[in-house]
C-alpha cells in the first residue's frame, strides 16, 4: 500500500518521532482513544465553515462525503476535492494536491507543527503537548536564511477528538493501528510513524506558538459549545499575533455531522 499519498493529507501529517519511546508500542490508536474517552458513540464530520467576525467573506470551509458503508470519500473546500479510493474496503490513494484536512489552517494557523513537527512531550492523556518545529528565518547580516526551532503548546478540552471517527471512516486509524513503532521502519512507513505520533485523543482548545527565545508568537483559543454526545457544533476562536503589536482576530466556527 503507498502510504504516502494518504499522509500528504495532512491531518495526519497531524503529524514526531522523536518521542516514539513515550509511547505504548502494544496498544493501537483505537485502544488509546477508547482508553482516554471510554466507548463514545462515533459521529462522521460532514462540514466545519469557519467564519471571520469582522468580514463574513473571509471564510474557510471544509464539505466531507461518505458512501452508504460510512466510508470517506470526498473532502472540498469548496473549490477543489480530494477523492478517497479504495480496494476491498482498504484505503489505498487520495487523489488531489489541496491538502483539504489541514486541521491547523482551518483554525487560522500561521505555522504547521501539526503537519513536520516533532513531539517533545505528552500530555496524561497521550495528547502531544509540545512540538518542536522550524521556520526559515533570513538573516540581512549574511543574506542567507536559517533554521530556528520553534515550539508549540497544545491544551485540550475534556472531549474526544471529534476528527477521530472521520478518519477512521476514511481507513486513516486502520493504517496507523498497523504501525508497530518498536519495529525498524522504512522510509515510507515512517510518515505513518509521524502521523501516529501526532494523533491526538481530545479536541484541542488552545495553541501558543513560541519563538526560539521562548518569546510567544501566536495564540489560538477556542471556546467549543458541545452537543449531547461531547463533539463540537459551535465555537469562537480567538488569534492573538504578538509579531503584530497583539492584534487580535475573532473567528465563528460551526460543525454539522453525519445524521
Amino acid at each position: 500500500m503507498n502510504t504516502k499519498p494518504i499522509m500528504r493529507k495532512q491531518y495526519f501529517t497531524l503529524l514526531t518521532v522523536t518521542a516514539l519511546t513515550t509511547l505504548s508500542c502494544s496498544d493501537s490508536a483505537s485502544d488509546e482513544f477508547e482508553e482516554v474517552n471510554g466507548e463514545v458513540e462515533a459521529q462522521y464530520i460532514t462540514s466545519a465553515i469557519v467564519t471571520s467576525t469582522a468580514d463574513a467573506s473571509d471564510r474557510t470551509t471544509l464539505f466531507l462525503s461518505y458512501d452508504a458503508n460510512t466510508r470517506l470519500t470526498e473532502v472540498s473546500n469548496g473549490e477543489d476535492t480530494d477523492y478517497f479510493i479504495y480496494e476491498n474496503d482498504d484505503l489505498v490513494n487520495v487523489t488531489g494536491e489541496s491538502d483539504n484536512l489541514d486541521i491547523e489552517e482551518l483554525y487560522q494557523s500561521p505555522y504547521n507543527a501539526f503537519e513536520v513537527g516533532e513531539v517533545r512531550e505528552y500530555d496524561t492523556n497521550g495528547n502531544p503537548k509540545r512540538i518542536a518545529f522550524y521556520s526559515e528565518d533570513y538573516d540581512p547580516t549574511t543574506g542567507a536564511t536559517i533554521d530556528k526551532e520553534y515550539m508549540a503548546v497544545v491544551t485540550y478540552d475534556d472531549a474526544p477528538n471529534p476528527y477521530f471517527h472521520t478518519l477512521k471512516a476514511a481507513g486513516i486509524i486502520d493504517v496507523l493501528d498497523g504501525v508497530q513503532l518498536h519495529l525498524t521502519m522504512t522510509p515510507q512507513a515512517s510518515e505513518v510513524v509521524k502521523a501516529r505520533a501526532l494523533l491526538f485523543n481530545n479536541n484541542p482548545s488552545q495553541v501558543v506558538y513560541f519563538d526560539e527565545n521562548g518569546e510567544p508568537l501566536y495564540d489560538i483559543k477556542v471556546d467549543y459549545t458541545y452537543n449531547d454526545l461531547n463533539y463540537p457544533t459551535q465555537a469562537t476562536i480567538k488569534a492573538t499575533n504578538y509579531e503584530h503589536d497583539g492584534a487580535v482576530d475573532f473567528y465563528t466556527a460551526s460543525f454539522n455531522y453525519l445524521d
